[in-house]
């Protein structure tokens, strides 16, 4: 980073009227950072405490690294089911949480190295491997696994299974038994209530605060603990110290694999995230720089016994309302938190465990987009089922192999776009210049004996035969056509599978008495066409600068005039 990290360069150009915003921002953004923090390391499988950890290291990390002024890192619940996936299965047989904070630090360790590579490497263009539509599927999936996950817990109680299915198999039959703690339901319920009420009537208002204030003062006031319900009990005092975790060889390969799944949901959300808030702001994005600084949080945080993180749109959200001006907010709630631990660790040992999992049964919600899907559904049936066909590989195969079910079906629908690309024939349209699509147009007006293609996409291994296949379909009529006119200005690229391909389409077409000549062929495709040896095979005067050009010429020669075709639209 020249001139040295974003946080110094901050600090040199700090307006004193921000230190009062950012101050106040930090006191309320903690309020927030506390809470959440301990139930999304849970989420995650982890000691509540952890959560803590983490939300300091990585908030003064990217205090220091962090380009944005005002995004707020942290734990997240994007995050959590994929860190519970890749460490629990570790540590089932011992069930040791000090392992399993071990794994977690090295995990993100292992993310942060990934994105610091990434971000020195400019490899933004990763986070780019999720289309959207996947995206939604992914999350809705991932909503309900967490949603389903936290049921236990909400009720009271805990089961040993693996999956949604087995876990909604296991929570059914421990109803069926009697498991559920009444007082249990009803703090559970109770506290999502009060956090959806409060979102929606009083979005000013910190629900999840308020939420975990009423729930300690009901643990106090009616003795929650003698009803059966759990409570998260004194935290550990003070903060851990730097510390390198100590995990077993054959431990890394599975930690690497669930890094690379957590790296690309990072940084796809911290770009999302990144681009949204520095539009509202007028800033610009810089993602190679929000990589690099992902990285350094995420390293941060496993040096003294966190987890992987991420942005957080809604603690970025709740930052930005309390008006807060650059980073100094972040290290605000960071030393709070610090302050609570060494001053107050038995603040929070009255809160029922239920409370908990309302807020990241809440924020499991909020991952949830159904109007994004009922608008694919409205929009493109394919994109649609890509949605659901994500949605049902975090569903039924679990959150890691779901993130690449997501980013496979992302890729395939390239592929899959690249291979069977839309082509049409074009027409003239009576005033409106240039020339038409004939399937907007059924209507407009075609020269007989000539054919203008566009074929919308480059020519490589995998479409060549489909647009050798659209021109031969363009030949068969009665009478045939004489010349067949690519309107190439689409075709960014030609391969030696597609140029072999082109020079036995054109020997076919010669043989018919057809010619197939080409138009807007642009300078760098040109260039190849030309050292394939294509110019040898195709007659110079084949290849025109316009499609005007091409069209007049034939006119000219074949003595054609245009006439209505009246094609009938396509479905």
């Amino acid at each position: 980073m020249p001139g040295g990290p974003p946080g110094l360069k901050t600090l040199r150009n700090y307006h004193r009227e921000w230190l009062a915003k950012d101050v106040v921002a930090g006191i309320v953004l903690s309020t927030l950072l506390v809470p959440q923090g301990m139930a999304y390391a849970e989420l995650a499988g982890l000691p509540a405490i952890t959560g803590l950890y983490t939300s300091v290291l990585c908030l003064l990390a990217y205090a220091v690294a962090g380009p944005s002024r005002i995004l707020v890192l942290g734990p997240d619940s994007s995050l959590g089911p994929m860190i519970a996936a890749t460490v629990l299965p570790l540590v089932a047989a011992e069930g040791d949480s000090a392992r399993a904070v071990a794994l977690a630090s090295v995990l993100a360790l292992m993310v942060g190295a990934i994105t610091l590579v990434a971000g020195v490497a400019r490899l933004g263009f990763v986070a780019d491997l999720i289309s959207k539509p996947t995206m939604i599927g992914y999350m809705n999936g991932l909503a309900l696994t967490i949603l389903i996950g936290q049921l236990p817990k909400l009720f009271g109680f805990s089961t040993d299974a693996d999956g949604l299915i087995e876990e909604c198999e296991a929570f059914v039959r421990a109803l069926a038994d009697g498991a559920a703690v009444p007082a249990a339901v009803a703090v559970g319920v109770g506290c999502i209530a009060v956090i959806l009420l409060l979102q929606r009537l009083l979005p000013k208002v910190p629900a999840v605060l308020v939420t975990v204030v009423l729930a300690i003062a009901a643990s106090v006031v009616l003795g929650l603990k003698d009803h059966g319900v759990r409570t998260v009990g004194t935290l550990p005092e003070g903060l851990p110290p730097l510390t390198v975790p100590d995990v077993r060889w054959d431990d890394l390969g599975p930690l690497f694999v669930g890094a690379l799944g957590i790296a690309l949901v990072s940084l796809a959300d911290t770009i999302s995230n990144a681009s949204a808030f520095a539009a509202r702001q007028g800033q610009e994005v810089r993602g190679n720089d929000e990589m690099i600084a992902i990285g350094t949080a995420n390293a941060a945080a496993g040096l003294f016994q966190g987890f992987p993180v991420s942005t957080s749109g809604s603690r970025t959200a709740v930052a930005e309302r309390a008006g807060a001006r650059t980073q100094l907010t972040g290290v605000v709630g960071a030393t709070l938190i610090v302050l609570m631990l060494v001053l107050l660790p038995g603040l929070f040992r009255d809160l029922p465990q239920p409370t908990l999992a309302a807020v990241v049964v809440t924020a499991s919600l909020s991952l949830a987009d159904a109007k994004g899907t009922a608008r694919l559904w409205r929009q493109r049936k394919t994109e649609f089922l890509l949605c659901i066909a994500a949605f049902l590989g975090v569903a039924l195969l679990g959150v890691l192999p779901g993130i690449a079910v997501a980013v496979g079906l992302s890729i395939l629908n390239v592929f899959r776009r690249a291979w069977w690309p839309y082509s049409t024939v074009l027409g003239r349209v009576p005033g409106l210049a240039g020339y038409h699509d004939v399937r907007s147009y059924p209507r407009a007006e075609e020269l007989p004996g000539l054919v203008i293609l566009r074929f919308d996409a480059p020519l490589f291994f995998a479409n060549a035969k489909s647009f050798r296949d659209e021109v031969l379909r363009c030949t068969r009529t009665e009478p045939p056509p004489r010349c067949v006119l690519i309107a190439a200005e689409p075709v960014t690229d030609v391969d030696t599978t597609a140029a072999d391909v082109l020079e036995e389409l054109d020997e076919a077409l010669q043989n018919k008495g057809i010619d197939l000549v080409f138009a807007e062929l642009k300078d760098p495709v040109r260039q190849k066409v030309e050292r394939y040896g294509l110019t040898r095979a195709f007659d110079p005067g084949h290849f025109f600068p316009t499609v005007e050009s091409a069209v007049e010429g034939f006119r000219r020669g074949s003595g054609a005039r245009w006439t209505a075709t009246r094609r009938q639209p396509e479905e």
